[in-house]
Formats: C-alpha cells, sequence, structure tokens
C-alpha cells in the first residue's frame, strides 16, 4: 500500500481574519505544499521533516507540545491506536508562518487516512472536519479560512456569514465558496516571509476573547473588514488595482489598531510602500510571518524587503485543493 496526498498553502488577499467572527475573505493557494506519504510498515512510525518517531504505546497518541501532535490529533480524531504504517510528513509551505502551513499538514493527513479507509466526503464536510480537530484536539482556536482554502484551492471569495459561532461538527453550517479563479486573469502579488514563527491560536485567542465581550473597536473593526473584502471581490475580478491597493492598506489598518501586527512585518510593509508598491498587509493571522504586496514590480521589491527582515518569497497560485496524488492499495 502506498497512498500519497498534498494540499496547498493559502495567502489572505483581503478581509483576513474576519473568517472566524462571520466575515467574509479572498484567499488565493500557493503553488508551496504539504505532502503525506503512508504506506504499510510493521509499527506505526512517524516521519515530520528530519524528525522521526515511534508509537507503541497509548500514551504515544496524547500530545506532547511537538512536531508530531498533528498526527497525535487526527488518530485521536479517528480513534485509531491500532495502525501498522508509515506516515512521512514533507512541506514546502512555511510552517507557522501565517500561509496555512500546519492546515496543509492536517488536510493531507485527513485525506490520505481517509482514501485508505475507503471514506469518501464533500469538501464542505472535510474542511469543516480540519477545523474541528485543530479546535477540540489540537486546542487552536482559529477562524475557517485555512481548511475551507487548503481543501478547496483555486482563488476563492468565501463568506463565513452565521459562523462566528464554534459549533459541533453535526451542527455546522457550510460556508459559501466562490470560486474566482476563472475571473481573475492576472495576481500582481508577492508574499514576503519572515522566517519568525508563530501559533495563530496563540494570536486568534485574545482578539476573540474581546470580540466575545463586545470591544466597540473590535466588532466594528471586523464588520469594515468584512464589507472590504466584498468590494474587493468587483476591484480583483475588474484588475481596479488602485481600489484594490486601498481596500488592502484600509484591512491592514484598522487590523493594525486592533492588534499590533508586528516589528517586522511592519518593517517589511514599509519597504514595500517605499519601492513602489501599490499595498502592503499581512497574509495571515500576523505575529510572525508573512505580508502580501500588491506590486507590479515584484523583482524590484525583493532587495529592500531583504534588507528589511524577508527570508523567503512566495507567489499565488490558484492551485488544487487538497489532492490524491497516488493510491495503491
Amino acid at each position: 500500500m502506498r497512498i500519497v496526498a498534498t494540499a496547498p498553502g493559502r495567502a489572505g488577499i483581503v478581509g483576513n481574519p474576519t473568517d472566524g467572527y462571520g466575515g467574509s475573505v479572498i484567499s488565493c493557494s500557493l503553488a508551496a505544499r504539504a505532502r503525506v506519504v503512508i504506506e504499510d510498515a510493521d509499527e506505526f512510525r512517524v516521519q515530520v521533516g528530519e524528525l522521526a518517531t515511534v508509537f507503541r504505546a497509548k500514551r504515544d497518541y496524547l500530545l506532547k507540545n511537538d512536531r508530531f501532535d498533528v498526527v497525535r490529533a487526527v488518530m485521536q480524531f479517528f480513534g485509531r491506536t491500532d495502525l501498522k504504517v508509515s506516515v512521512t510528513v514533507t512541506t514546502d509551505v512555511p510552517v507557522q508562518g501565517g500561509l496555512s502551513g500546519s492546515t496543509a499538514i492536517l488536510a493531507s493527513l485527513v485525506a490520505a487516512f481517509m482514501k485508505m479507509w475507503g471514506r469518501e466526503t464533500s469538501r464542505y464536510h472535510l474542511a469543516e472536519t480540519l477545523r474541528i480537530i485543530e479546535l477540540n484536539y489540537l486546542k487552536i482556536h482559529c477562524g475557517y479560512q485555512d481548511h475551507y482554502m487548503t481543501t478547496f484551492g483555486g482563488i476563492n471569495f468565501m463568506d463565513f456569514r452565521e459562523k462566528e459561532n464554534y459549533r459541533r461538527l453535526a451542527d455546522e453550517i457550510y460556508a459559501t465558496v466562490e470560486p474566482l479563479t476563472p475571473h481573475v486573469s492576472q495576481l500582481p502579488f508577492l508574499l514576503a516571509h519572515s522566517g519568525i514563527r508563530h501559533v495563530s491560536g496563540a494570536v486568534h485567542l485574545p482578539i476573540r476573547e474581546r470580540w466575545l465581550e463586545g470591544e466597540k473597536i473590535v466588532v466594528e473593526g471586523y464588520e469594515r473588514i468584512s464589507a472590504i473584502a466584498r468590494r474587493g471581490k468587483r476591484a480583483l475580478i475588474e484588475r481596479d488595482w488602485e481600489t484594490l491597493a486601498d481596500l488592502m492598506n484600509e484591512n491592514h489598518r484598522i487590523q493594525h489598531e486592533i492588534s499590533h501586527v508586528g516589528e517586522r512585518n511592519l518593517r517589511m510593509m514599509n519597504a514595500a510602500i517605499e519601492n513602489g508598491a501599490l499595498a502592503a498587509k499581512l497574509a495571515g493571522a500576523g505575529g510572525g510571518g508573512t505580508i502580501i504586496i500588491l506590486t507590479h514590480d515584484p523583482e524590484r521589491q525583493k532587495p529592500a524587503l531583504t534588507e528589511a527582515g524577508a527570508a523567503r518569497f512566495l507567489t499565488l497560485s490558484p492551485s488544487d485543493g487538497v489532492r490524491i496524488e497516488e493510491a495503491a492499495l
């Protein structure tokens, strides 16, 4: 037996981080993907990057705050501690970099195991399953953008209204996912990754608590950002880059008022604008991570961004969502 599953990272163009607050987001997948390979073995062996371990006892399936926790969470969700397979996880997506790197791994794992067991489900149900695993098993407070984007891929306008409150999997309302890929002929964006890692739940949780308490700046700010995303859809489709840039910059200003986006991120954003970029904002939750820049001359941006702290550059690519690359059962 050999099963190979992959899933893409993603970057929020405009509207993030309102996906956890009943908002709207436009997001695009990356060419970079996570990859999971499952093969027959005489024990449950797991390799994540250069690290490897073997799960032998039930205590090995308890979370330990290490790289293997995502595999443990999937096994806990499915209630399986009896498998004899090898699981190999690799990824081109920066993990904990604001690009859904961890969720891409999770999506690949779940899709691979479901293929192994002959289980089929809709992409909507799969996206919601991923969020349930992150929230209830990995204990990460999160929105919905990552799970829907790693599952669906492409460029999407997503509406999460009526999904501002957590529900059980059986009670979840499916998000509205509108594919924009056929209507968008240009993607003049550049991603600059700082190399700094952060756990998205650590960023989301304090803001969610403020939102639940009804703090005016958070509630009204996220309502404004949601409206910005809905306006941004037309600007992106019509290639009205000046309007989209204004919306992206406003998205940044509001989010920065709510929660500081990080000094290195700010340095990179300022460097981009000073070198002619039309807009710069976070691609994810912040606290480290990655910025997305609207620019018609990405090569001009790179030297200044590198000096400001960029460690890696990535581009948007409306690639497939999670997919099975190989299945020899």
